[in-house]
């Protein structure tokens, strides 16, 4: 792939996110050099976020929809970077092109239910091919699975012991929203509304598990408020539960049950605690439950689009961002051993810290050297170690215990 003639793409660039992600490739650029374009549909927009950037960066102008534009994209570079979402609604042609092209891919996507998809139209595709389809590189689901292989790998280093379960207490965060997530989240709840087999595939724990999926010790995820000693701590249901658990459990087959068959994983938000932890618990589970049968609805789904939620390629502002952060606190079991790690993470999750994660992972495949065969992969499972010296670099620190 030397004689390509980028080694990394940015498409959707003009996006919320994308913007961000450039501007940190701008920056990397200068200490290292890297052939990189950004692309997307408009090139006015395009050329503004260069002139922004002030980068010497190629614009490339391709339309998500047209395969044909995708295609010749994916022919042009080693790496493709995508931002463009909803990735149910703008993503496939695109990932279809990088698994028969041989190119490497990876995105910010949280969209359990397109994950399944893609898996199941170009997982073989992508190994003939020796592409890496590499989803969920953001705050979904970074934290979760580089956290998860980071404490096994160390214990099992350390002590010689596997751990049987790890716990994932999320929800120390400060952050805002774009209209691009918001439309995801929309999107995903739209076709749930609308299709039973869908349904079931954002219900089950193992969804995006190698087909035959094998079933497992873990259950649904919890929508429980309880005090948990293990934390001192109360929690409730996480919101990205239900797409984190299932990229990690697919990190654990694809890695050949690294982790073992019989591993139990499992996400939770911490409160705080005394009252005013009960309270915050209480209240985000019924708010969850609620907009979640709310939402299934057509008509209050339209409200909140024209009227509740940014519109897309609208975000948190810059100061929000750099005023945000992330704490994720993982607790791992096993023979005789408690271990803890905390991960934290400067700047807005979903967006300041995302940007650098999706950026890092973009760099870990260009440039790291990965024994990791083609396939639709995931963080742990494609990048593994190599990427948490990446991410420190970035800010997002590992601390263990």
């Amino acid at each position: 792939m030397s004689d390509r003639e980028f080694d990394l793409v940015v498409f959707g660039a003009t996006g919320f996110t994308g913007r961000l992600v450039a501007e940190y490739l701008a920056e990397q650029a200068r200490e290292q050099p890297l052939r990189w374009a950004i692309a997307g549909r408009d090139r006015a927009k395009l050329e503004a976020v260069r002139s922004a950037i002030g980068a010497d960066v190629a614009v490339l102008v391709a339309d998500a929809m047209d395969e044909g534009a995708m295609r010749l994209l994916a022919q042009r570079t080693r790496v493709v970077l995508s931002t463009v979402g909803p990735f149910a609604q703008y993503g496939s042609a695109l990932v279809a092109a990088c698994a028969g092209e041989g190119t490497d891919y990876c995105d910010t996507t949280g969209e359990v239910q397109w994950i399944r998809a893609m898996i199941d139209a170009h997982h073989e595709t992508a190994r003939r091919t020796g592409a890496r389809i590499v989803h969920a590189c953001g705050y979904d689901s970074i934290p979760s699975d580089l956290g998860t292989l980071a404490l096994f790998d160390r214990v099992e280093r350390d002590k010689g012991v596997k751990l049987e379960r790890i716990t994932h207490y999320a929800g120390e965060a400060k952050g805002g929203v774009s209209g691009g997530t918001a439309a995801s989240l929309i999107g995903v709840l739209e076709q749930a509304s609308k299709d039973p087999a869908l349904r079931r595939v954002l219900a089950d724990p193992y969804s995006l598990n190698p087909s035959p999926r094998p079933s497992g010790p873990d259950e649904r995820d919890s929508v429980a408020v309880r005090f948990d000693d293990a934390i001192g701590a109360w929690v409730g249901p996480f919101v990205m539960a239900a797409v984190n658990t299932r990229v990690v459990r697919r990190s654990n087959a694809l890695m050949g049950f690294r982790y073992g068959e019989q591993f139990r994983y499992r996400e939770l938000a911490s409160t705080g605690r005394g009252v005013k932890g009960l309270f915050v618990a209480g209240a985000f589970s019924a708010a969850l439950g609620s907009s979640i049968v709310a939402l299934q609805s057509a008509r209050i789904r339209a409200i909140v689009k024209g009227k509740v939620m940014p519109k897309q390629g609208e975000g948190p502002s810059r100061a929000v961002i750099e005023a945000g952060f992330f704490v994720s606190r993982f607790i791992g079991e096993g023979p005789g051993v408690t271990a803890r790690l905390t991960i934290r993470g400067k700047r807005d999750p979903g967006y300041g810290a995302t940007s650098r994660m999706v950026a890092e992972s973009a760099l870990c495949l260009l440039r790291d050297e990965l024994s990791t065969a083609g396939g639709v992969l995931t963080p742990a499972s494609a990048m593994g170690m190599k990427l948490v010296p990446r991410l420190e670099r970035a800010g997002i620190r590992f601390e263990f215990e």
